[in-house]
């Protein structure tokens, strides 16, 4: 889509069919050029996702001292991480940025100020799994930061400011895990595709059922969940994606869980769609 056509559609308040709204556990960068079970259940969505006018995503991967929007018309590939193999570091997404639904975000949220990026780029937790559902790098794509400074429930109440863009034909993903504790992996159990530990299990089905249940005040306030919960989340940049998502769901409106498993022992790649 032409960058005008999508300003046009933007600033005109022009209503299309509710998109979708997902949250990925995106795992491993591996994934992104490993054909693997999670990596097919990627691609198999951009068979069966409308097409968006644009993506905005809220990555575990970009935090900062406030929030901010990337806004530059092309945004970098940028290469988070380190020891990985030379073809990972290989990999280029070059979908383009768009400054239009940028600005739109900037001005559509008020109750905290959004900053204008054009720095960033799109991390590993964007293009690992964008590049998957879509591996044309056609459809738009900025990324929105997430504060250190809030609290969780600070950045639900942020998500729900920026829900109507759900209508303009803006595809939001959260891209994070909802168990995510690299201190504890189980290294020896790297080639065990499904193996958790029972902490890290029981937090996930805890997760599971608030979730089904529209229990967003537990969710948002998930220390206080006990020891598995603790443990699941040691620091909140890969769990607070999850909540933007939810955030965004409306009442009675379907949920469905995909990649429902353990990896490593101490995450899960546990994702689902809203819609």
């Amino acid at each position: 889509m032409e960058n005008k056509e999508l300003r046009n559609i933007i600033s005109s308040g022009e209503s299309t069919d509710i998109m979708p709204v997902l949250f990925i556990g995106h795992g491993s960068p591996m994934n992104a050029i490993e054909d693997n079970e999670f990596s097919r259940s990627w691609h198999d969505l951009g068979k069966v996702l409308p097409v968006p006018r644009a993506i905005l995503c809220i990555s575990a991967h970009w935090e900062t001292p406030g929030t901010f929007v990337t806004s530059m018309p092309r945004p970098a590939t940028i290469h988070d991480f380190g020891g990985f193999p030379k073809q990972l570091y290989e990999v280029q997404y070059p979908a383009p940025g768009s400054p239009e639904l940028a600005h739109s975000v900037k001005q559509t949220v008020s109750k905290t100020e959004v900053g204008l990026d054009e720095k960033w780029g799109l991390d590993h937790g964007a293009w690992s799994v964008i590049r998957k559902i879509y591996p044309k790098a056609d459809v738009p794509v900025i990324q929105m930061s997430l504060d250190y400074h809030k609290n969780a429930q600070s950045h639900y109440d942020l998500a729900k400011e920026i829900s109507s863009f759900r209508r303009k034909g803006v595809l939001i993903i959260g891209s994070g895990n909802m168990v995510h504790n690299l201190g504890r992996i189980a290294w020896d159990h790297a080639n065990d595709p499904e193996f958790g530990f029972d902490w890290a299990l029981k937090a996930n089905e805890v997760f599971k059922k608030l979730i089904l249940s529209n229990n967003s005040k537990e969710l948002i306030s998930y220390q206080m969940l006990g020891r598995e919960a603790q443990m699941a989340i040691p620091t909140p940049d890969h769990y607070l994606p999850m909540l933007y998502s939810l955030a965004l769901r409306d009442e009675n409106e379907p949920l469905n869980f995909f990649n429902d498993k353990a990896v490593m022992g101490s995450l899960t790649m546990t994702s689902f769609k809203i819609g």
